[in-house]
């Protein structure tokens, strides 16, 4: 997958050691992924990763995609009392690597596997042709295939 994970965080350094330790001791999980103390939140402001409005840094989570090129691609905001879905932050991210490496798009709840949406036509020749081209062609706009 090409991808790599970070967890910026406004606690201090020694914060990040606790925590992760107590994740250890209680959970059996070894967090493998480094941690970086952004205690002035300059990556955090940077990134946008603070919820407009909200009342502290505390009251939320944000779950980036950030693309090769240091681009922001995707942003997914958690407040505290509900639970990130991990199975939705990798599906999300293997959409995105999916999308760019075929040039096309995902629709509603895309799975590695299912179909995905073929580019629209960009002439009047081309969308008259699209029936002929061997794609599921709802219409000459929207049409998908098989991965």
């Amino acid at each position: 997958m090409n991808t790599g994970l970070l967890r910026p965080s406004i606690d201090s350094h020694y914060s990040h050691i606790a925590w992760m330790l107590n994740i250890k001791e209680n959970f059996g999980v070894e967090i493998r992924f480094p941690t970086i103390a952004d205690l002035n939140m300059a990556v955090a402001q940077a990134y946008g990763m603070i919820q407009p409005g909200a009342s502290d840094t505390a009251a939320v989570r944000a779950t980036i995609i950030i693309d090769p090129e240091c681009v922001l691609r995707a942003m997914v905001y958690y407040p505290m009392n509900a639970g990130r879905s991990v199975d939705e932050i990798h599906r999300l991210l293997v959409a995105l690597q999916t999308a760019d490496a075929n040039q096309c798009a995902m629709p509603e709840n895309w799975k590695s596997g299912d179909e995905v949406i073929v580019p629209t036509p960009a002439t009047p020749e081309a969308a008259m042709a699209r029936g002929r081209e061997g794609y599921n062609t709802v219409d000459w706009y929207f049409s998908t295939r098989a991965f």
